[in-house]
């Protein structure tokens, strides 16, 4: 059974946009999965429709001041339709986020997202991995080396170009999210058609 996947981001340096490839790399990953990876800069027929045939949504955005980009703002304000539509009901839904500072508050833009994700009546995938780099065998490299778990959580210095940051340890645990993402949709498929089929007998 085949599955869309949409990465659904705003970069505004080009570190989130190497984490929405991370993500989209893992989605990729899964078998019969098809995942198209779109700005929400610029909102026009492509990605509204793009959405629309998703399975599921990954929302991605830098943190800026404690929350998401303007511009990923503008995107979830503009999707009012879809909501009063309910266009997204029972999609899987996830996020990921990128900030300057080990913390920048990373988990504030989550949870917004994860609120968004929740009034159109999606169905959150959280990260699943064991927090890294918290020992004294632990190294910047390890997978959720941030300890995050409702999303995953990046970190690019300030005056890093995206050549050179996020690091491969964060851009792992973006991979890690799209693969469980994509596993999570297909599973979620499977059970929408055998209810389906029941119904019909």
């Amino acid at each position: 059974m085949q599955v869309r996947i949409a990465v659904a981001y705003h970069s505004g340096y080009g570190h989130t946009a190497k984490q929405a490839e991370a993500v989209a790399a893992g989605a990729g990953k899964v078998a019969d999965t098809e995942v198209s990876l779109v700005s929400v800069a610029e909102l026009n027929d492509e990605l509204w429709a793009t959405l629309a045939e998703a399975d599921a949504i990954v929302f991605g955005s830098p943190t800026y001041m404690g929350g998401s980009s303007a511009a990923f703002r503008t995107f979830v304000e503009a999707t009012t339709t879809v909501w009063q539509q309910q266009q997204w009901k029972d999609k899987i839904a996830a996020g990921f986020t990128n900030s300057g500072s080990m913390s920048g508050d990373k988990l504030h833009t989550l949870v917004n997202m994860a609120l968004f994700a929740a009034q159109h009546g999606m169905l959150w995938v959280g990260l699943a991995e064991f927090a890294g780099w918290n020992s004294s065998t632990g190294t910047p490299e390890d997978v959720n080396r941030l300890g995050g778990w409702l999303g995953a959580m990046a970190q690019s210095n300030v005056d890093a170009s995206p050549e050179d940051a996020p690091g491969d340890g964060d851009l792992r645990t973006a991979e890690v999210l799209g693969r469980r993402v994509a596993e999570t949709a297909h599973v979620h498929a499977l059970g929408r058609a055998a209810k389906r089929d029941a119904a019909t007998v």
